[in-house]
């Protein structure tokens, strides 16, 4: 903790100009500027371990461009899956594992709650996903629907403003 304060101490006091009429009228000096302590704060640039895993994953995704239309334009129209169970269930289960982190975490005002938020966003919406566009045609399809539309998007909405609102707030 100290260090960082010290970090922000000496940040401040780069941000101070002292205005003294002896030093704004020497020479080589056109005006004194103050720049006020609670002014925006520029944001750090990434460390270069950073931006570079950053740039990698740019790139991943778009090498996954291409693949993207061999899969729409190779994949067969339907297909037999032998662990169908499991998958389902083990995708719902991580859904409430997610809610259960999630709430526990904002009920305890822990900021890490937007991270399992986020995470538990995305299973919702990939859950709903692929419930609508894998159900058979009839009434598992209006199910789906009512699943995604009743349930799942907005359960992954609350996730997605909580990571959010998290993430915006000053720490």
């Amino acid at each position: 903790m100290k260090g960082r304060a010290d970090e922000e101490r000496g940040k401040t006091m780069r941000q101070l100009v002292v205005c003294d009429e002896a030093v704004a009228g020497a020479e080589g000096f056109d005006r004194a500027e103050v720049i006020p302590l609670r002014g925006e704060v520029e944001e750090p640039r990434p460390a270069r371990g950073i931006r570079r895993a950053g740039w990698l994953l740019v790139a991943c995704g778009l090498a996954l461009l291409p693949w993207l239309y061999v899969l729409a334009t190779g994949l067969p129209a339907t297909a037999t899956a032998a662990h169908w169970p499991v998958a389902w269930v083990g995708l719902d289960a991580l859904e409430a594992l997610g809610l259960i982190a999630t709430g526990l975490l904002a009920a305890r005002g822990d900021r890490r709650h937007a991270l399992a938020a986020a995470a538990t966003a995305t299973l919702l919406v990939v859950d709903a996903w692929f419930d609508t566009t894998t159900a058979a045609p009839g009434g598992d399809v209006a199910n789906a629907l009512a699943m995604a539309l009743g349930a799942e998007l907005p359960l992954a909405a609350l996730c997605g403003r909580l990571a959010l609102r998290a993430l915006s707030r000053p720490s």
